[in-house]
Protein backbone atom coordinates (compact mmCIF):
# COMPACT_ATOMS: atom_id res chain seq x y z
CA UNK A 1 0.00 0.00 0.00
CA UNK A 2 1.79 3.15 -1.17
CA UNK A 3 1.58 5.79 1.43
CA UNK A 4 0.32 9.15 0.86
CA UNK A 5 2.61 11.89 1.35
CA UNK A 6 1.68 15.35 2.92
CA UNK A 7 2.55 17.15 -0.46
CA UNK A 8 -1.04 16.53 -1.66
CA UNK A 9 -2.70 19.47 -0.43
CA UNK A 10 -6.76 20.20 -0.60
CA UNK A 11 -8.58 22.89 -1.05
CA UNK A 12 -11.97 23.05 0.95
CA UNK A 13 -14.60 26.21 0.85
CA UNK A 14 -17.82 26.22 2.30
CA UNK A 15 -20.92 26.23 0.31
CA UNK A 16 -21.27 30.46 0.58
CA UNK A 17 -17.60 30.78 -0.66
CA UNK A 18 -17.88 28.30 -3.05
CA UNK A 19 -17.31 30.25 -6.14
CA UNK A 20 -14.17 32.03 -4.71
CA UNK A 21 -12.88 28.58 -3.56
CA UNK A 22 -13.24 26.83 -7.06
CA UNK A 23 -11.28 29.70 -8.71
CA UNK A 24 -8.43 29.52 -6.46
CA UNK A 25 -8.41 25.52 -6.72
CA UNK A 26 -8.53 25.82 -10.58
CA UNK A 27 -5.43 28.27 -10.56
CA UNK A 28 -3.20 26.40 -8.23
CA UNK A 29 -4.44 23.25 -9.98
CA UNK A 30 -5.20 21.57 -6.72
CA UNK A 31 -8.42 19.84 -6.45
CA UNK A 32 -11.51 21.66 -4.40
CA UNK A 33 -12.26 19.09 -1.92
CA UNK A 34 -16.27 17.84 -1.13
CA UNK A 35 -17.78 18.89 1.95
CA UNK A 36 -20.89 17.57 3.53
CA UNK A 37 -22.89 20.25 4.99
CA UNK A 38 -26.16 19.93 6.99
CA UNK A 39 -28.50 22.19 8.40
CA UNK A 40 -30.35 21.07 11.46
CA UNK A 41 -33.10 23.21 13.22
CA UNK A 42 -32.32 25.62 15.49
CA UNK A 43 -29.48 26.81 13.24
CA UNK A 44 -27.05 24.14 13.96
CA UNK A 45 -24.83 22.37 11.29
CA UNK A 46 -21.88 19.69 10.44
CA UNK A 47 -19.32 19.92 8.03
CA UNK A 48 -17.56 17.14 7.18
CA UNK A 49 -14.95 16.32 4.92
CA UNK A 50 -15.74 13.64 2.52
CA UNK A 51 -12.35 12.68 1.87
CA UNK A 52 -9.03 11.54 3.96
CA UNK A 53 -7.04 14.69 5.26
CA UNK A 54 -4.83 12.75 7.26
CA UNK A 55 -1.39 13.84 6.79
CA UNK A 56 -2.28 16.66 4.04
CA UNK A 57 -1.79 20.54 3.97
CA UNK A 58 -5.22 21.86 3.72
CA UNK A 59 -6.25 25.13 2.81
CA UNK A 60 -9.83 26.50 3.78
CA UNK A 61 -11.38 29.30 1.68
CA UNK A 62 -13.91 31.40 3.34
CA UNK A 63 -14.81 35.03 3.23
CA UNK A 64 -16.16 36.81 6.08
CA UNK A 65 -18.85 39.24 4.78
CA UNK A 66 -22.74 38.69 5.91
CA UNK A 67 -25.25 37.75 3.20
CA UNK A 68 -28.47 36.84 3.46
CA UNK A 69 -28.06 33.19 4.17
CA UNK A 70 -25.24 33.50 5.98
CA UNK A 71 -24.38 36.49 8.58
CA UNK A 72 -20.89 37.29 9.54
CA UNK A 73 -20.81 35.11 13.01
CA UNK A 74 -22.36 32.00 11.37
CA UNK A 75 -19.51 32.26 8.83
CA UNK A 76 -16.91 32.71 11.56
CA UNK A 77 -18.30 29.69 13.45
CA UNK A 78 -18.36 27.77 10.55
CA UNK A 79 -14.56 28.40 9.67
CA UNK A 80 -13.83 27.46 13.45
CA UNK A 81 -15.55 24.46 13.53
CA UNK A 82 -14.22 23.72 9.72
CA UNK A 83 -11.22 24.31 11.29
CA UNK A 84 -10.82 22.15 14.33
CA UNK A 85 -12.78 19.27 12.06
CA UNK A 86 -10.05 19.12 9.94
CA UNK A 87 -7.55 18.60 12.55
CA UNK A 88 -9.67 16.16 14.13
CA UNK A 89 -9.74 14.31 11.01
CA UNK A 90 -5.62 14.44 11.17
CA UNK A 91 -4.60 17.36 8.60
CA UNK A 92 -1.18 18.17 9.05
CA UNK A 93 -1.37 21.66 8.26
CA UNK A 94 -4.21 24.09 8.07
CA UNK A 95 -4.18 27.37 6.06
CA UNK A 96 -6.91 29.38 6.00
CA UNK A 97 -7.52 31.98 3.40
CA UNK A 98 -9.56 35.09 3.97
CA UNK A 99 -9.77 37.47 1.13
CA UNK A 100 -12.27 39.18 3.48
CA UNK A 101 -11.42 39.46 6.91
CA UNK A 102 -14.79 40.81 9.14
CA UNK A 103 -13.92 42.80 12.32
CA UNK A 104 -10.73 43.92 10.80
CA UNK A 105 -11.51 48.26 11.19
CA UNK A 106 -11.82 47.18 15.11
CA UNK A 107 -7.69 46.71 15.15
CA UNK A 108 -6.82 49.46 18.58
CA UNK A 109 -8.58 50.51 21.24
CA UNK A 110 -9.48 54.55 20.44
CA UNK A 111 -11.55 54.60 23.61
CA UNK A 112 -11.71 53.58 27.13
CA UNK A 113 -12.86 49.94 27.20
CA UNK A 114 -12.74 49.40 23.67
CA UNK A 115 -12.64 46.20 22.57
CA UNK A 116 -10.30 44.79 19.99
CA UNK A 117 -12.03 42.56 17.81
CA UNK A 118 -8.77 41.93 15.05
CA UNK A 119 -6.97 40.76 17.92
CA UNK A 120 -9.83 38.16 19.37
CA UNK A 121 -10.48 36.64 15.67
CA UNK A 122 -6.72 35.91 15.65
CA UNK A 123 -6.68 34.20 18.94
CA UNK A 124 -9.92 31.99 17.39
CA UNK A 125 -8.30 31.01 14.33
CA UNK A 126 -5.17 29.99 16.08
CA UNK A 127 -7.04 28.12 18.97
CA UNK A 128 -8.95 26.56 16.51
CA UNK A 129 -6.10 24.86 14.71
CA UNK A 130 -4.47 27.59 11.89
CA UNK A 131 -0.76 27.44 11.01
CA UNK A 132 -1.02 30.20 9.00
CA UNK A 133 -3.75 32.63 7.26
CA UNK A 134 -3.73 34.45 3.77
CA UNK A 135 -5.49 38.03 3.70
CA UNK A 136 -6.41 40.52 1.02
CA UNK A 137 -5.87 44.16 1.56
CA UNK A 138 -6.79 43.85 5.28
CA UNK A 139 -7.53 47.72 6.95
CA UNK A 140 -4.46 47.85 8.75
CA UNK A 141 -1.94 45.38 7.79
CA UNK A 142 0.48 46.29 10.84
CA UNK A 143 -2.43 46.04 13.18
CA UNK A 144 -2.84 42.80 11.79
CA UNK A 145 0.49 41.22 12.27
CA UNK A 146 0.91 42.24 15.73
CA UNK A 147 -2.62 40.58 16.25
CA UNK A 148 -1.58 37.18 14.98
CA UNK A 149 0.97 34.77 16.19
CA UNK A 150 0.84 32.50 13.23
CA UNK A 151 1.89 33.80 9.88
CA UNK A 152 0.01 35.99 7.47
CA UNK A 153 0.39 36.22 4.08
CA UNK A 154 -0.79 39.67 3.02
CA UNK A 155 -1.96 39.96 -0.74
CA UNK A 156 -3.07 43.08 -2.73
CA UNK A 157 -5.24 43.68 -5.49
CA UNK A 158 -3.79 46.66 -6.26
CA UNK A 159 -1.68 44.81 -9.02
CA UNK A 160 -4.84 43.70 -10.54
CA UNK A 161 -6.24 47.57 -10.50
CA UNK A 162 -3.60 48.99 -12.00
CA UNK A 163 -3.35 46.23 -14.73
CA UNK A 164 -7.38 46.88 -15.62
CA UNK A 165 -6.95 50.98 -15.69
CA UNK A 166 -4.31 50.67 -17.57
CA UNK A 167 -6.43 49.13 -20.63
CA UNK A 168 -9.17 51.79 -19.66
CA UNK A 169 -7.94 54.97 -19.18
CA UNK A 170 -8.52 57.72 -21.53
CA UNK A 171 -5.25 59.66 -22.36
CA UNK A 172 -4.46 62.71 -20.53
CA UNK A 173 -3.33 63.64 -17.22
CA UNK A 174 -3.54 61.29 -14.46
CA UNK A 175 -4.03 61.25 -10.78
CA UNK A 176 -4.25 58.64 -8.02
CA UNK A 177 -6.25 60.09 -4.81
CA UNK A 178 -7.04 58.58 -1.09
CA UNK A 179 -10.20 59.71 0.26
CA UNK A 180 -8.59 59.87 3.65
CA UNK A 181 -5.28 60.29 5.21
CA UNK A 182 -4.86 56.96 6.07
CA UNK A 183 -4.98 55.53 2.97
CA UNK A 184 -2.26 57.64 1.58
CA UNK A 185 0.62 55.11 1.60
CA UNK A 186 -2.06 52.86 -0.15
CA UNK A 187 -2.80 55.30 -2.93
CA UNK A 188 1.22 55.70 -3.57
CA UNK A 189 1.73 51.78 -4.06
CA UNK A 190 -1.29 52.11 -6.73
CA UNK A 191 0.69 55.29 -8.05
CA UNK A 192 3.55 53.86 -8.52
CA UNK A 193 2.04 50.48 -10.18
CA UNK A 194 0.40 52.77 -12.72
CA UNK A 195 3.60 54.85 -13.75
CA UNK A 196 5.27 51.63 -14.27
CA UNK A 197 2.36 49.83 -16.10
CA UNK A 198 1.96 52.73 -18.29
CA UNK A 199 5.43 54.65 -18.35
CA UNK A 200 2.79 58.21 -17.61
CA UNK A 201 3.37 60.59 -14.61
CA UNK A 202 0.65 60.04 -11.88
CA UNK A 203 -0.11 62.89 -9.38
CA UNK A 204 -0.75 61.92 -5.92
CA UNK A 205 -3.39 63.38 -4.35
CA UNK A 206 -5.49 63.37 -1.06
CA UNK A 207 -8.70 64.14 0.77
CA UNK A 208 -8.71 65.74 4.57
CA UNK A 209 -11.72 63.37 6.34
CA UNK A 210 -13.05 63.77 9.58
CA UNK A 211 -15.36 61.40 10.96
CA UNK A 212 -17.45 62.39 14.36
CA UNK A 213 -20.06 60.23 16.01
CA UNK A 214 -20.49 58.51 11.79
CA UNK A 215 -20.83 61.35 10.36
CA UNK A 216 -17.84 62.05 7.46
CA UNK A 217 -17.12 65.69 6.96
CA UNK A 218 -14.33 67.59 5.39
CA UNK A 219 -13.02 67.81 1.96
CA UNK A 220 -9.85 69.73 1.68
CA UNK A 221 -7.16 68.70 -1.44
CA UNK A 222 -4.41 68.12 -0.76
CA UNK A 223 -2.58 67.60 -4.19
CA UNK A 224 -3.38 69.39 -8.14
CA UNK A 225 -6.18 67.73 -9.65
CA UNK A 226 -7.45 70.46 -12.19
CA UNK A 227 -7.86 68.51 -15.81
CA UNK A 228 -6.78 65.13 -14.84
CA UNK A 229 -8.37 61.56 -14.43
CA UNK A 230 -7.96 60.51 -10.99
CA UNK A 231 -8.82 57.14 -9.82
CA UNK A 232 -9.79 57.07 -5.87
CA UNK A 233 -8.82 54.25 -4.50
CA UNK A 234 -9.75 52.21 -1.14
CA UNK A 235 -9.41 49.46 0.81
CA UNK A 236 -13.09 48.80 1.94
CA UNK A 237 -16.66 50.59 0.76
CA UNK A 238 -19.19 50.61 3.37
CA UNK A 239 -22.14 52.58 3.29
CA UNK A 240 -20.33 54.97 0.24
CA UNK A 241 -20.39 58.12 1.88
CA UNK A 242 -16.71 58.22 2.24
CA UNK A 243 -15.82 57.89 -1.48
CA UNK A 244 -18.76 59.75 -2.79
CA UNK A 245 -17.58 63.13 -0.93
CA UNK A 246 -14.04 62.37 -2.04
CA UNK A 247 -15.69 62.40 -5.81
CA UNK A 248 -17.76 65.49 -5.13
CA UNK A 249 -14.27 67.44 -3.91
CA UNK A 250 -12.12 66.76 -6.85
CA UNK A 251 -14.90 67.11 -9.23
CA UNK A 252 -15.67 70.94 -7.61
CA UNK A 253 -11.56 70.94 -8.19
CA UNK A 254 -11.42 70.68 -11.60
CA UNK A 255 -10.78 66.99 -12.06
CA UNK A 256 -12.09 65.74 -15.76
CA UNK A 257 -12.98 62.38 -14.59
CA UNK A 258 -13.53 60.17 -11.60
CA UNK A 259 -13.33 56.62 -11.26
CA UNK A 260 -13.55 54.64 -8.07
CA UNK A 261 -11.30 51.34 -6.94
CA UNK A 262 -12.42 49.30 -4.15
CA UNK A 263 -11.37 45.80 -2.88
CA UNK A 264 -14.16 44.98 -0.59
CA UNK A 265 -17.46 45.89 -0.57
CA UNK A 266 -19.21 44.09 2.01
CA UNK A 267 -22.34 45.78 2.50
CA UNK A 268 -24.64 45.91 -1.22
CA UNK A 269 -26.31 49.31 -0.49
CA UNK A 270 -23.05 51.01 -0.07
CA UNK A 271 -21.86 49.53 -3.69
CA UNK A 272 -25.21 50.94 -5.13
CA UNK A 273 -24.88 54.11 -3.51
CA UNK A 274 -21.33 54.51 -5.47
CA UNK A 275 -22.62 52.64 -8.52
CA UNK A 276 -25.25 55.88 -8.65
CA UNK A 277 -22.80 58.76 -7.71
CA UNK A 278 -23.18 61.23 -10.58
CA UNK A 279 -19.67 62.12 -10.04
CA UNK A 280 -18.23 58.96 -10.54
CA UNK A 281 -17.83 57.45 -13.90
CA UNK A 282 -16.95 53.86 -13.26
CA UNK A 283 -16.59 51.87 -9.96
CA UNK A 284 -13.77 49.08 -9.91
CA UNK A 285 -14.17 46.42 -7.15
CA UNK A 286 -13.18 42.52 -6.72
CA UNK A 287 -15.37 39.81 -5.75
CA UNK A 288 -13.35 39.26 -2.28
CA UNK A 289 -16.80 39.26 0.09
CA UNK A 290 -17.74 36.23 -1.68
CA UNK A 291 -20.30 36.87 -4.46
CA UNK A 292 -20.31 38.87 -7.18
CA UNK A 293 -22.66 41.80 -7.09
CA UNK A 294 -25.52 41.50 -9.09
CA UNK A 295 -24.77 45.05 -11.65
CA UNK A 296 -28.68 45.14 -12.84
CA UNK A 297 -29.96 45.03 -9.25
CA UNK A 298 -27.67 47.80 -8.84
CA UNK A 299 -29.47 49.32 -11.81
CA UNK A 300 -26.11 50.73 -13.08
CA UNK A 301 -25.35 47.81 -16.00
CA UNK A 302 -21.48 48.25 -16.95
CA UNK A 303 -21.14 50.96 -14.54
CA UNK A 304 -19.44 48.23 -12.13
CA UNK A 305 -16.38 46.25 -13.05
CA UNK A 306 -15.85 42.91 -11.04
CA UNK A 307 -12.15 41.62 -10.74
CA UNK A 308 -11.98 37.53 -9.91
CA UNK A 309 -9.52 37.48 -7.10
CA UNK A 310 -9.77 33.85 -6.94
CA UNK A 311 -6.96 33.88 -9.29
CA UNK A 312 -4.98 35.59 -6.68
CA UNK A 313 -5.47 33.35 -3.95
CA UNK A 314 -4.49 30.52 -6.21
CA UNK A 315 -1.67 32.03 -7.17
CA UNK A 316 -0.34 32.51 -3.93
CA UNK A 317 -1.38 28.80 -3.16
CA UNK A 318 0.37 27.50 -5.65
CA UNK A 319 3.59 29.41 -4.25
CA UNK A 320 3.46 28.59 -1.57
CA UNK A 321 3.02 24.90 -1.94
CA UNK A 322 5.83 24.62 -4.22
CA UNK A 323 8.10 27.27 -1.99
CA UNK A 324 8.08 30.17 -4.36
CA UNK A 325 8.13 33.67 -3.03
CA UNK A 326 4.58 35.11 -2.80
CA UNK A 327 6.11 39.22 -3.33
CA UNK A 328 6.04 39.55 -7.31
CA UNK A 329 2.13 39.31 -6.45
CA UNK A 330 2.58 42.53 -4.84
CA UNK A 331 4.12 43.71 -8.08
CA UNK A 332 2.64 42.16 -11.25
CA UNK A 333 -0.27 41.17 -12.91
CA UNK A 334 -0.45 38.25 -14.29
CA UNK A 335 2.19 37.17 -12.15
CA UNK A 336 5.39 35.91 -13.71
CA UNK A 337 5.37 32.09 -13.75
CA UNK A 338 7.13 29.86 -11.34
Amino acid sequence: MTRRTSDEPLIFAPSESHALGLAASERAGISLASLEEREYEGGEFKLRPLQSVRDRTVFIVQSLAETQKAPIAQRLVRLLFLIHGLRDAGASRVVVAIPYLAYARKDRRTKPRDPVYTRYVAQQLEAAGADRAITLDVHNAAALDNAFRIPVDHLSALPMMAAHFTQHLPNGSLAVASPDIGGIKRAQLFRELLERKTGREVELVFVEKRREGGIVSGGTIVGSVDGRAVIVVDDLCASGSTLIKAATALRAAGASSIHATVTHTPIEAGLAALAGAEEIAQVVITDSVGYAPNSTSLGHRGKVKILPCGELLGCAIARMMSGDPLSPLAEHWPPPKT
